[in-house]
């Protein structure tokens, strides 16, 4: 595996999460290719990535939005590369300033564009109980 590219790789990860913390959504979708399609947690099936969506989710929140990693996985193979693991999200609700977290799976893949490593594509799920009720499983830890 080469160090530089897998290095770069996990800036552009990084750089993402510290997005989210400084509650910079242009920070965020700067390290997206314009094309990038995205499963996330809340509807429709598929997103593209937007700013403005993006800018409007992180109002939802007081103060910034933590994005940690467990078990990390950078795997490469030429310009393409996947990165798996767990991420915790931690965060205070903008009503009524509740604590929120939740460890979430999440599996990004990027391509080298030009030069430079870019997500191409985002899937963030969290398991949900089987039990009838259908409720997302924020509770798990890892």
């Amino acid at each position: 595996m080469n160090q530089a590219d897998e290095a770069a790789v996990a800036k552009v990860l990084d750089a993402v999460a510290a997005g989210l913390h400084a509650r910079d959504a242009a920070a965020v979708v700067a390290q997206f290719s314009p094309r990038a399609v995205t499963f996330d947690l809340a509807p429709p099936l598929t997103h593209g990535v937007d700013a403005a969506g993006l800018a409007a989710w992180i109002d939802t929140w007081e103060g910034p939005i933590d994005q940690t990693w467990r078990a990390r996985t950078i795997t490469l193979s030429g310009d393409l590369a996947v990165c798996h693991g767990l991420q915790m999200i931690r965060a205070t609700t903008l009503q009524g300033g509740d604590h929120a977290e939740w460890w979430q799976r999440s599996t990004i893949c990027l391509r080298r564009l030009d030069g430079v490593w870019k997500i191409i594509h985002e899937h963030s799920s969290v398991p949900f109980h089987m039990d009838g009720s259908f409720r997302a499983a924020i509770d798990l830890q890892p």
